[in-house]
């Protein structure tokens, strides 16, 4: 067993012991697990430069990760399964999302129940530390990854930093946001560059090496430092900087895809020295953005299946991942970037095989899996968000761009409809704690996560009770709902005030070229580009809002327009770029009058509905439809009503 220990530094009664419907109470317990893989063992062979870390007596690789589990005190009360979630960025978040607890607490360390979801349905959930960047915290959980060393000496090599000011600065943390950077090896290193461009898809332009160095500002003095970068003239609103040098220490990356899956076999287990008593007779992974494309590099390796030869997870639910996987599994990897092109970005894209059709590399996400028979069942959700960043069509479009691809009969694809990356709410806001930058409009208001709570109990009732879930919901070719943004773009532009993204900067996916020892997962940067792969989103109604997908109320009874882009504000510069995850929602006038002086082309509230009782009564069908179809929880109805409403109400009073 590959995890060989547990330390328990809190274990305490949940949420002041409160009862959770027919569950009961809850046990909060926090701990770390410590791990020894063998680095020889074919479960183990997809992850890089495991056999250059450090062995013990054993000839195993040992290293550690935090653990937060939350289970009933009384086992027999839940529902035996576990559900596993990947912190993003070493922040819990899984009770928050399901459990709509709201804004996460500002010590990072507490877990509100909200509602009591996850916990009235008998869930044991658990977060596992997996992450090796995260910075050292008593709020945030990670992982304590082995480093690697050649001959005795530490692993040097090339690694690319890409930073996104939002503000005039002129040091930047070698680092995505403040996660722990790669230390540059040579403060004074000539072949280091740091380029620039306008926008994601566009041209480098160097940066003269005399404007930068390696240092940061300290008392108003310009000091040396491995862990920084200072340029003289300003880091500028906007711009994407990209950063070039040799690091010396590589820590193994890929560790936290084995915490993952050694964490969860542990916790299965019906024996000492779990702290769950009974084990789980089911087990589920979840993960959200940066998390769930790691969820998505999981399978891709074949991971789920352990040193015993056993399957591991059940079922995943990867959200908001589109169809990209991440840094999680390279040397120098970065598990916190988002954007830059690399491993992440790499075919194939869909579970199934299609073939590239640049490479003619023929593969699915599922292949190394398939052929051990241990393909978990796996439910994909998406915002237009990820639509709109240029990717999410690949999980279901051939790359070809020419069709869509037969459903997979071991996993569900659905779209939320006129969604952005996280769930919206009122009041509507333009700051995005998430980007650092202020949307140009409010944020959409739409709150998927009905929604995303009725995957996820679809998900259990697929593995636990064989019912299968409702079909896929998402754009398609064949019936004309998947198109290309620039007819959405056209669709919308006649909205008031409404700017619109310069067409030829979306950002897209496109071939790239990491240099000759990309095969053992060794880049070379910066990378170079080549053929863009196809890009659609949904199609959209006379008011600008998506046809396909699963659409709530907010969606197929309207006040308003909501969009899965929103532009940048000009004050954080780049003002005809899209934000990378927020959308927009734009009321409709409450009045006839109001919207001819707008000169607004969509009806208005009292156009489209007799008075607040009418809406009402609209929205209540609708709700009951999605609840027939299974895409909504029948306990969720009355919550769904509730969310337009308030939107309603909103509509009016604006």
């Amino acid at each position: 067993m590959p995890v060989i220990a547990i330390d328990v530094t809190r274990r305490e009664r949940y949420a002041d012991g409160v009862e959770f419907g027919d569950t009961g109470a809850y046990e909060r317990i926090d701990g770390s697990l410590t791990f020894a893989v063998d680095p020889l063992h074919e479960a183990n062979a997809t992850i890089v430069d495991l056999k250059l870390a450090p062995r013990d007596a054993d000839g195993r690789v040992r290293f550690t990760a935090d653990l937060t589990v939350l289970t009933p005190v009384d086992p027999s009360r839940g529902n035996r399964g576990l559900l596993l979630e990947l912190p993003n960025r070493g922040r819990r978040g899984v009770v928050g999302m399901f459990n709509r607890s709201g804004p996460r607490p500002a010590d990072g360390v507490d877990i509100p129940p909200g509602d009591g979801f996850l916990f009235r349905h008998g869930f044991t959930v658990a977060s596992i530390g997996w992450q090796w960047d995260v910075p050292p915290s008593d709020t945030l959980i990670g992982l304590q990854a082995p480093e690697t060393s050649i001959d005795g000496e530490p692993v040097r090599g090339q690694v690319v930093v890409e930073m996104r000011p939002n503000v005039t600065e002129t040091t930047r943390l070698l680092a995505n946001r403040i996660h722990r950077p790669y230390p540059a090896a040579d403060t004074a290193e000539e072949g280091a560059v740091l380029f620039v461009r306008d926008y994601e898809d566009g041209a480098d332009t160097v940066i003269e090496r005399s404007q930068w160095r390696f240092a940061q500002e300290v008392d108003g003095r310009v000091e040396p430092s491995d862990l920084h970068i200072h340029l003289q003239s300003g880091f500028r609103p906007g711009k994407i900087y990209n950063v070039v040098y040799t690091t010396e220490g590589a820590p193994v990356v890929g560790a936290g895809l084995l915490a993952l899956r050694d964490a969860a076999a542990f916790l299965r287990e019906d024996a000492p020295p779990n702290p769950c008593a009974g084990g789980f007779e089911r087990t589920y992974g979840y993960g959200i953005s940066q998390t769930g494309r790691m969820l998505r590099h999981f399978l891709h390796l074949g991971l789920n299946i352990d040193e015993r030869g056993r399957r591991v997870f059940d079922g995943l639910l990867p959200h908001v991942a589109g169809g990209r996987r991440g840094e999680f599994n390279h040397r120098f990897a970065q598990p916190s970037a988002q954007s830059p092109p690399g491993f992440g970005q790499l075919f194939p894209f869909a579970s199934s095989p299609t073939t590239d059709p640049f490479s003619g590399e023929r593969a699915g996400l599922l292949d190394r899996l398939r052929e051990r028979d241990a393909v978990p069942k796996v439910v994909y959700t998406n915002t237009s968000a990820e639509y709109w960043r240029g990717d999410g069509s690949l999980v279901h479009v051939d790359p070809s761009g020419d069709r869509d691809l037969d459903p997979d009969p071991d996993t569900r694809t659905y779209h939320f409809a006129g969604t952005q990356h996280t769930p919206g709410a009122l009041p509507q806001g333009r700051e995005s704690a998430n980007e650092g930058a202020r949307g140009r409009y409010g944020f959409n208001t739409v709150d998927y996560s009905p929604l995303l709570r009725a995957a996820l109990i679809n998900l259990h009732n697929w593995v636990a009770s064989d019912v299968e879930p409702p079909p896929d919901r998402h754009p398609r070719i064949d019936d004309e709902t998947a198109v290309d943004r620039g007819a959405v773009l056209r669709a919308v532009s006649a909205l008031p005030e409404q700017a619109l993204p310069d067409p030829e900067r979306l950002p897209v996916i496109r071939t790239v070229d990491l240099g000759p020892r990309a095969a053992a997962s060794i880049g070379r940067y910066p990378v170079e580009e080549g053929e863009s792969y196809p890009s659609y989103v949904s199609a959209v109604d006379e008011d600008g809002n998506e046809v396909a997908g699963i659409g709530l109320p907010d969606i197929t009874v309207p006040v308003a327009t909501h969009l899965g882009w929103n532009l940048r504000d000009p004050e954080t510069g780049a003002p005809e770029q899209l934000m990378s995850m927020s959308g927009s929602t734009r009321f409709f006038a409450a009045t006839r009058k109001d919207r001819d002086a707008a000169g607004d082309p969509r009806e208005s509230i009292e156009e489209r509905y007799a008075d607040r009782n009418d809406y009402v009564a609209r929205v209540e069908a609708a709700a009951s439809s999605l609840v027939a179809d299974c895409y909504l929880l029948a306990e969720d109805a009355e919550l769904v009503v509730s969310n337009a409403v308030a939107r309603f109400d909103v509509a009016i009073d604006e």
